[in-house]
């Protein structure tokens, strides 16, 4: 880094209030690559974890939440804890390149300061540095890797297929891929994974004999270890997404399928039993304390950047839950020292893929210039300009989600819109040209139907009640995960504290009452019944990107979005809400 781009670097921070750390700034070098990654090898098993990449293969920014709450046993507790107090927790210093990986702190700054993230080119690098220091590691892929941008839609997944066998993936489970139909997943295990990679779910079952679809586990030799690693797809697939997509699989958290296939793994001698789970983390730390014998749980599914392992007792001893963010963001490193046949200590490192620190590997590149090659114009093209930084995370909207709530109250004529709680989407600065590449970040989907529907008060409430009890449902087992449904036009009183139907208030439009009989015009996308993606194609509905598209381009500047987020009630104290 230059002195001239060091010192505006100091400005903008400064501008913005931030205080980034000047060493790291001037570390950002060639010559401080290998210390900023420079992590000793330990012990004998090593495994290499990232999950939740959504597709991303170019390096992006992606600002962590300001919002996400916990209550009752998760109350305070990670992955429940956001800015000052989750570098607290975890003793990270502010103004660190770390505490930009981690948190929504002065994100602007900190971005135009350190640069992207991710990027499948810059997380090879790294990749193949840490397994060459570190023999027999095997790289675990939680899944929700073959959706969320414009190629993996599509090229049908391939792009991120041919992408992962090119990155050494030796494991994987599921959720999003799913999506693709389950005939399309079962080509790419049974063709393009066969021999090479291993697609693991222990809770995937046919519908009529309950027959296992895929391998519940893979038993690996490292360094002489056994070592097993268990598969857990998430658990709600046809609940959150289109049940007419795997029609004939059935899905669940199976906690005592679980206790047998690790009782099966332990009496066929591993000495080390890992979980590679798409839960969420809310579920693994659940599930940790109930089933014995897994030494660690590496968890996605919630998209947390949890710096640090955590320990959770059980009648059986220690599991250790992580979970690895996502984006292509992060990559963790357990390391286990496995003694006599039995874990003597660990290691475990969350790194952060800074682009700028690590260097392009020139193979994924090639591979990824390839891939985007035909697109890339259609890609690029600009379709507005953001004055103000647009970002999707935290628990009740983001920038970029008002803004898709607001193209489709304008160009639908709606009164009230609803957009779903979905935690990918990449984020802009303020500044950037909107391109039809982040347009598609946030609505890549293969059920994207735009949606109008006439629904009484009565059933509004019961939407957001019907959501509010996933996210805040105090049983983690009944949580599936994301965010709560965004909502443009409505504004209401939420508390999560409350019984399971009451916990939205003082609905109001307009800031006139909501009527329970009273019909509202309702905007939405993204349905999930099978008869709502019948009257779509019969109608030839716009899909979600082209409504959205044609309002950029009527706007050309998008000024800064006012968040229409509800009031909340008892989060007073509440360390994930800042």
């Amino acid at each position: 880094m230059e002195r001239r781009e060091f010192l505006n670097i100091l400005a903008i921070a400064a501008a913005a209030g931030a205080a980034l750390d000047s060493k790291a700034l001037l570390a950002a070098t060639p010559s401080a690559v290998d210390k900023f990654y420079d992590l000793p090898r330990f012990g004998n098993v090593h495994l290499l974890h990232m999950t939740d990449c959504h597709a991303q293969l170019k390096p992006i920014y992606f600002r962590e939440p300001r919002v996400n709450l916990g209550f009752g046993s998760a109350l305070n507790q990670p992955p429940h804890l956001v800015g000052e107090h989750l570098l607290k927790a975890f003793n990270v210093r502010r103004g660190s390149r770390e505490a930009h990986a981690f948190t929504y702190l002065e994100f602007e700054a900190g971005a135009k300061a350190y640069g992207k993230v991710g990027g499948f080119a810059h997380l090879a690098t790294l990749v193949k540095q840490l397994k060459a220091s570190r023999p027999g590691a095997l790289l675990l892929d939680g899944g929700d890797t073959w959706q969320g941008s414009a190629t993996a839609l599509w090229t049908n997944g391939q792009d991120m297929v041919d992408a992962c066998l090119a990155l050494g993936v030796d494991v994987m489970t599921a959720h999003w891929e799913f999506t693709l139909g389950a005939k399309r997943v079962q080509e790419i295990v049974e063709k393009d994974f066969k021999g090479k990679v291993d697609f693991v779910a222990n809770n995937v079952k046919t519908t009529d004999f309950e027959d296992l679809v895929f391998k519940p586990y893979t038993m690996k030799e490292m360094n002489g270890v056994p070592v097993a690693i268990i598969g857990q797809a998430f658990p709600y697939t046809p609940i959150a997404n289109p049940r007419y997509m795997t029609p004939d699989w059935s899905f669940g958290i199976r906690e005592d399928d679980m206790q047998k296939t690790v009782d099966e793994v332990r009496a066929k001698g591993a000495k080390v039993v890992v979980l590679l789970s798409h839960n969420g983390m809310d579920v693994d730390l659940k599930l940790a304390s109930r089933v014995r014998g897994i030494d660690a749980i590496l968890g996605g599914h919630t998209h947390d950047g949890v710096p640090g392992a955590i320990p959770v007792k059980n009648a059986g001893g220690t599991t250790l839950v992580t979970n690895a963010g996502s984006n292509s963001k992060f990559l963790g490193v357990l390391d286990f020292d496995v003694k006599d046949g039995r874990i003597a200590d660990f290691r475990y490192k969350l790194l952060p893929v800074f682009s700028n620190l690590l260097p392009a590997d020139a193979a994924m590149d090639a591979l990824i210039t390839k891939i985007r090659a035909p697109y890339e114009a259609k890609l690029g093209e600009r379709l507005a300009t953001t004055d103000a930084m647009l970002y999707r995370r935290g628990n009740f909207n983001g920038s970029f989600d008002q803004l898709i709530l607001d193209a489709l109250m304008d160009v639908k004529n709606a009164e009230i819109a609803f957009s779903p709680g979905f935690r990918w989407g990449t984020s802009l600065l303020s500044g950037q040209a909107i391109t039809r590449e982040h347009l598609m970040d946030q609505t890549a989907i293969t059920y994207p139907y735009t949606t109008v529907t006439e629904m009484s008060g009565e059933m509004i409430k019961t939407v957001l009640e019907d959501v509010a009890d996933n996210l805040f449902n105090p049983d983690p087992y009944y949580q599936q995960g994301g965010d709560m449904v965004r909502v443009g036009g409505l504004q209401y009183t939420i508390d999560p504290l409350a019984a399971q139907g009451k916990r939205i208030t003082e609905m109001r439009l307009k800031g006139t009452p909501i009527d329970a009989a009273k019909t509202y015009k309702v905007a939405g996308w993204a349905p999930v019944a099978e008869a709502a993606r019948d009257a779509a194609i019969a109608n030839k509905t716009e899909p979600v990107w082209d409504v959205v598209e044609t309002w950029l381009k009527s706007k050309k500047r998008i000024t800064a979005r006012k968040l229409n987020v509800p009031r909340i009630l008892n989060a007073e104290g509440n360390k994930g809400i800042a």
